[in-house]
């Protein structure tokens, strides 16, 4: 049995930040994703939970596109197995199984969802789908499927659907593989060395790649496959797991692997969770489906590693899928890529508060209080010093703003704490200075 793990050397500890910066390259990465190591890594996972190797493997250009995807791929696999869908079944069926049964699950989706949802879902999911579905269960349906299709199509399929695809996969590869990882971890390196671990290296990973990115996409991803109010498809959505938005599980556990010596059996069943982090963006699990997604193309975060784009999308995915993000806050693409769409009765009456913040920030505080009331609290002789105001902004109360001139002409709008009671003051705050006194007006503000 390897030896407890109960210190850090300093050669050691000096690899905490090389570590995390590593992974968070990783988790954070836009290179195309390796789809072979991918599918390679999440097969291994059926192999050990004791499943057979699902019928479908998708290749998807998106989060969203593998989980619509993957849903869509169980349905339309129900519609030519029927009842012997789990079970791997041999022979050969004519095309008109491909049109037929294609045809009858589209004109469902069609049926229930609005028409731009539509074409969402048809450009960036549906033809994704079709082509990667028949080619791999054309050679697998025996003769007699056609008939049993034909008898059983109906609307009665999606009603249906989810109360035989609630599968246990995504579960039972957490169970198997890193609950199991995990146990040994703890039993084999002290309390000490884990607590540093996690606070030099897993946490840094997690804060930069999933809490500021993952989490995003996540809700994205909840939130427009709820808006095609398809059950089949919404009540899957926490079938996902693994890829790269697990970089800091893989940094936590490679980090007592290749830095600090740490040897066990269940590192085998790590490296599945290791390689997908590495090669893919996203895995959706279920027992006859696996949908692997790309990694996005395009990936902009803030200073603050917030996602954040002010000209286009702050995150977006090589089949067209994108998010808009300012400053961490997901906001209507509209807000971004037109911004005449946006005005201040808008932003000011928009139901979401963060959304309100956003949308008055993105333009800009001085149109924000042009079109309100403001209450002026002091004015200063020097337009470069400027004039502190009051608001009432709906929901949110009552604000205090210094609207002020910079060398080059330009007006800015500021927001300051309710304290600030002179222009001067304030002016000296958003500089940094806590006495104004000591404050020394600039001559150009950026």
């Amino acid at each position: 049995m390897p030896k407890k793990i109960t210190a850090i050397t300093p050669e050691q500890s000096a690899r905490f930040a090389e570590w995390s910066k590593q992974w968070i390259e990783i988790g954070l990465s836009t290179e195309p994703a390796d789809f072979d190591r991918a599918t390679a890594a999440a097969l291994e996972a059926y192999r050990i939970c004791n499943l057979k190797k699902p019928i479908v493997v998708l290749r998807m250009g998106s989060p969203f596109a593998a989980t619509v995807g993957g849903a869509m791929a169980w349905a339309m696999l129900r519609e030519f197995f029927g009842s012997q869908v789990e079970s791997q079944v041999g022979s050969q069926v004519g095309s008109q199984v491909g049109s037929q049964v294609g045809s009858q699950v589209w004109s469902q989706v069609r049926s229930q969802v609005g028409s731009q949802v539509e074409s969402q879902v048809e450009s960036q999911v549906w033809s994704q789908v079709w082509s990667q579905v028949w080619s791999q269960v054309r050679s697998q349906v025996r003769s007699q499927v056609w008939s049993q299709v034909r008898s059983q199509v109906g609307s009665q399929v999606w009603s249906q659907v989810w109360s035989q695809v609630e599968s246990q996969v995504e579960s039972q590869v957490w169970s198997q593989v890193e609950s199991q990882v995990w146990s040994q971890v703890r039993s084999q390196v002290g309390s000490q060395v884990w607590s540093q671990v996690g606070s030099q290296v897993g946490s840094q990973v997690g804060s930069q790649v999933r809490s500021q990115v993952g989490s995003q996409v996540w809700s994205q991803v909840w939130s427009q496959v709820g808006s095609l109010n398809l059950n089949f498809i919404s009540e899957g959505v926490n079938n996902d797991r693994g890829a790269q938005f697990w970089a800091s599980w893989a940094a936590y556990v490679s980090f007592f692997r290749d830095v600090l010596g740490w040897q066990n059996e269940t590192l085998s069943a790590f490296k599945i969770d290791e390689d997908l982090a590495r090669s893919c963006g996203w895995v959706w699990w279920h027992e006859n489906v696996l949908a692997i997604s790309d990694r996005p193309r395009a990936l902009n975060r803030d200073a603050e590693g917030r996602l954040h784009c002010e000209t286009g999308p702050s995150i977006a995915y090589p089949d067209g899928w994108a998010l808009y993000h300012w400053h961490g806050t997901a906001v209507p693409k509209e807000w971004i890529e037109n911004r005449a769409s946006l005005t201040p009765q808008a932003a000011l009456t928009w139901q979401n508060i963060e959304q309100r913040r956003a949308a008055c920030e993105i333009l800009g505080w001085n149109a924000i209080l042009s079109a309100l009331d403001a209450k002026t609290i002091d004015r200063d002789g020097d337009p470069q010093i400027g004039e502190l105001v009051e608001v009432s902004i709906p929901d949110i109360g009552r604000e205090r703003f210094l609207r002020v001139r910079c060398g080059t002409g330009r007006e800015f709008a500021l927001p300051v704490p309710p304290d600030m009671k002179t222009a001067l003051q304030a002016n000296a705050w958003t500089f940094g200075f806590d006495d104004f006194r000591q404050f020394l007006k600039p001559e150009i503000r950026t």
